[in-house]
């Protein structure tokens, strides 16, 4: 009687630590929900409930869609462009990288200091590189271009691509690929064939967190662009204006900004959870 007591106080107990931790999370989004349905002055005003302590109101989505329509489209597409370009070059590199250190070893280096120097390229702030990748781009006359933002933000997602991959091919037997080798097929065929469909999983899961860390990086975009090529991030942090920042438009903004990574992860749910489950959590 008393075990089944204490079961269900714990019970009770993590059913509130869940509880808890769904509001601290989910709170800023209903925050932007109800914030862009505000007329300005009630954003001002303590309020959280639609209907009853303030009038709802659709005027924000609309101004930001009449006035700003070409600006937000703009900025969307330099976004995903950005994102998805960043995220093929971190894969199409990383794999490569990835597999060359689960499958091979290399004299004077050992695989796990090559894996630390790659990953420690991730710990370098962006703000201790953002003057030199600033004059690289000026010289070569691709400030505010996509292709630049593209190539910076590629160079810092990388490692992640590296090491998760790594550890994916890790887990693939190596015996799959030397039946391969005895079949006839060589190195680059047993390794398009057989390892690299294996490790699809892993594939989607680093190409989802390499966009979307490129997809939300200011400070790189912030500087090395001032029009054409400037993306959401740029665009949500520009609502200041002399009356101050325009909350109601932040909110519009970072819902819009939210929607196409929410979309993809949601979409490739299953394999982002196999991939990250498929060795990238192991050292």
């Amino acid at each position: 009687m008393r075990t089944r007591r204490g079961k269900i106080i714990v019970n009770i107990i993590l059913w509130i630590i869940v509880a808890i931790v769904a509001v601290w999370m989910l709170f800023p989004f209903y925050w932007a929900v109800i914030t862009s349905i505000k007329k300005p002055a009630d954003v001002f005003r303590l309020s959280f409930i639609p209907g009853i302590q303030f009038d709802p109101t659709l005027d924000n989505w609309k101004s930001e869609f009449q006035l700003r329509g070409k600006e937000i489209t703009r900025a969307m597409g330099n976004s995903l462009a950005i994102g998805i370009g960043a995220a093929l070059i971190a894969l199409g590199i990383g794999t490569l990288a990835g597999y060359g250190l689960a499958r091979f070893r290399y004299h004077g280096w050992s695989n796990k200091s090559i894996s630390m120097w790659i990953l420690s390229q991730r710990f370098l702030p962006p703000a201790a590189t953002v003057i030199p990748f600033f004059l690289i781009f000026k010289n070569l006359g691709l400030i505010d271009n996509v292709i630049s933002l593209i190539l910076v933000n590629a160079t810092f997602t990388i490692p992640f691509a590296v090491l998760i991959l790594r550890d994916a091919f890790k887990e693939v037997p190596e015996e799959i690929e030397e039946s391969a080798l005895v079949d006839g097929c060589s190195r680059f065929q047993a390794f398009f064939r057989m390892a690299l469909p294996l490790a699809a999983p892993a594939l989607v899961s680093a190409g989802i967190i390499c966009f979307s860390f490129s997809w939300n990086e200011f400070l790189l975009a912030f500087i090395m662009t001032y029009a054409k090529a400037s993306p959401m991030t740029v665009i949500i942090a520009g609502t200041q204006d002399t009356q101050g920042i325009q909350f109601w438009y932040v909110a519009t903004r970072m819902l819009l900004a939210i929607v196409p990574p929410a979309v993809l992860a949601l979409t490739v749910q299953k394999y982002i959870v196999r991939g990250l489950t498929f060795g990238a959590v192991k050292g």
